[in-house]
């Protein structure tokens, strides 16, 4: 810590937020503004957008879907524009997608966890490179889950798009370190909130128990049996794209309290 209390070289750095108007996303961006970051953030909900915005002190807030091209460059030439670059990005958009057996599931929401979870990070990456080349370097988070490393029966749209990202991180992380680009993925896992209740309810309905029973038989996988919080991702983001992260590359860090399995 500087003598400000923020972690060395945020102050200043310019971070860009996928879905950072609400729950891990709006954790991250409160975290980066309390350490002096300028952010600019997109989500698809316009109340949380304009909400968020003025939480952050004003901060460039774009209405974007992660999965449409027209409007990932639309948010990366609003960046280029209002903060002159780029030094990270937090690619935290994705969905939960559908809860089903695999003869169940409709292909259309296959393809809409797959385009928003993994295609989606790839079309911002694709804008935050050169941004972040011409600033002389920086980082790229990558949103993951445990899932990224446990098959998820029922839930394979989602475990799919999560293995995927570890193979875009590890990937880009050897692409881009000769250009001082750091390249990581941090990997939640049972995070306390409105989202996991619903995935919990999901999969309580689909096996017909409580949702009380449900949630207990996912804590038996967890070691220390208890969720994360989204603050425990956000401080976890925050040393990553600090002076603190600088030799981290390649890395999936699970902010999980070690899932055992899925």
């Amino acid at each position: 810590m500087n003598q400000t209390g923020n972690l060395p070289g945020l102050t200043g750095q310019r971070i860009a937020i996928t879905a950072g108007a609400g729950g891990i996303g709006l954790a991250i961006a409160r975290e980066l503004h309390r350490h002096g970051a300028r952010l600019a953030i997109c989500d698809v909900d316009d109340a949380a957008l304009s909400n968020a915005s003025s939480e952050l002190g004003g901060c460039l807030a774009v209405r974007c879907d992660v999965a449409n091209i027209d409007q990932v460059n639309a948010f990366f030439d609003a960046i280029e524009t209002d903060l002159g670059g780029l030094d990270g990005l937090v690619a935290n958009a994705g969905i939960a997608g559908p809860t089903g057996k695999i003869e169940d599931l409709d292909p259309d929401e296959w393809r809409r966890c797959l385009d928003i979870g993994l295609t989606g990070q790839f079309l911002c990456a694709r804008r935050a490179v050169p941004l972040i080349k011409a600033a002389g370097g920086g980082a790229l988070i990558h949103m993951g889950s445990a899932a990224s490393k446990h098959g998820y029966a029922f839930r394979t749209p989602y475990a799919a798009s999560k293995f995927g990202i570890i193979g875009l991180m590890e990937s880009l992380a050897k692409e881009l370190g000769p250009d001082n680009i750091r390249v990581n993925a941090i990997l939640p896992g049972i995070v306390d909130g409105p989202r996991m209740e619903g995935v919990i309810q999901a999969r309580a309905d689909q096996t017909g128990v409580t949702y009380e029973a449900m949630k207990t038989e996912y804590l038996k996988n967890v070691s220390l049996r208890r969720m994360v919080s989204m603050e425990d991702v956000a401080t976890t983001a925050a040393m990553l794209l600090s002076d603190y992260g600088r030799n981290l590359s390649g890395q999936s860090l699970g902010v999980d309290g070690n899932v055992e399995t899925l």
